[in-house]
């Protein structure tokens, strides 16, 4: 038999079993593959996000390269002749559709045309801040005298309060028969919670420098004095309200005791009274009142690219909150 170099195993003893590897030795790697895994997450996610707000950005970009490429408002009248559009629509406020910056801007440009043969206002409002109102009925009177056009004030739905407040500088009023006009008034709303909060068991703590400084607290007992002195101050704006109205309608206004009352009318019954002209709607008013058939509209309008910054706003934020539920903190 030939001899070969294997060395003998020697037997080891029965029963005996491999050594096991250290418990914290085992716990060590668990954390450290643990920890590698949430940073491989993190990772991914953080990546997600980096390529997402790069797509906003672009898309964000290319929004606004195609606003400023695109006018806010109607682009300038053709040469031809044809009638200026404003909308009146919604609340008269500062900041709405319907406030004096956007209105006023929008009437010095239809104004300012000359292909403009005459201007209308077509309104659908129920009123809003006389402040507003007023800044726009003197800015159409100014025009006018600028420029030697007509307007005309053509409602739809209904033309309310600060909305009549403006129609009233138009040279006439045109309305449909079912139309609602009038409510010429002023108010001032609030409510009181005084009988809640005794019932509630609530005490109001004011303090104020100046004694009519809390005046009309909701939360105050109504102090008489204070009431007179608000119901004084709405009346001044009426009469101020009213002033305006005869100016603007003159003589044809039929003055009755409810003129003035803040009772509204039906257009029908409105051209009875005075507070407007005739029945029409714009595109009579255009073809055979201003005999300029092309309607050219200089209503101001949102920016697509204002609008879209907006939104891609508000995604982004949501996104981000998101974001932040969903990544799991590294422990």
């Amino acid at each position: 038999m030939t001899p070969t170099d294997d060395t003998p195993t020697p037997a080891q003893p029965s029963g005996a079993v491999s050594p096991a590897p250290a418990p914290a030795l085992a716990g060590l790697e668990t954390s450290l593959e643990k920890i590698a895994r949430e940073l491989l997450i993190q990772q991914r996610a953080d990546r997600r996000w980096r390529l997402f707000f790069r797509f906003i950005w672009l898309a964000l970009a290319v929004a606004l390269a195609w606003g400023l490429m695109s006018e806010r408002f109607t682009p300038t009248a053709p040469s031809r002749p044809h009638t200026a559009l404003v909308e009146v629509r919604g609340e008269i406020a500062p900041g709405s559709e319907a406030s004096a910056e956007l209105l006023v801007s929008a009437l010095r440009s239809a104004f300012e045309d000359q292909g403009a043969q005459a201007v209308v206002l077509r309104i659908n409002s129920p009123g809003g801040s006389p402040v507003q109102a007023g800044i726009v009925n003197d800015e159409i009177r100014r025009l006018k005298v600028l420029h030697q056009k007509k307007v005309y004030a053509v409602v739809e739905e209904m033309c309310a309060s600060g909305a009549y407040y403006i129609a009233v500088a138009a040279d006439e009023i045109y309305v449909d028969k079912a139309s609602l006009v009038g409510s010429i008034g002023v108010l001032m709303d609030g409510f009181g919670f005084t009988g809640l909060m005794d019932k509630l068991g609530i005490e109001r703590r004011l303090l104020t420098a100046g004694e009519n400084k809390g005046m009309l607290d909701p939360y105050s007992p109504q102090n008489e004095q204070q009431t007179a002195y608000a119901k004084a101050m709405i009346d001044q704006i009426h009469q101020q309200f009213i002033a305006v109205v005869r100016q603007g309608r003159g003589k044809r206004l039929q003055e009755t005791p409810e003129t003035f009352s803040g009772l509204f009318w039906n257009g029908e019954e409105a051209v009875r009274l005075g507070l407007a002209d005739k029945m029409g709607n714009l595109d009579y008013v255009a073809r055979e009142v201003v005999k300029a058939e092309d309607v050219v509209d200089y209503t101001p309008r949102e920016n697509v690219a204002e609008r879209l910054a907006k939104r891609f706003g508000a995604a982004m934020g949501e996104g981000a909150v998101k974001a932040m539920r969903q990544v799991s903190p590294i422990h």
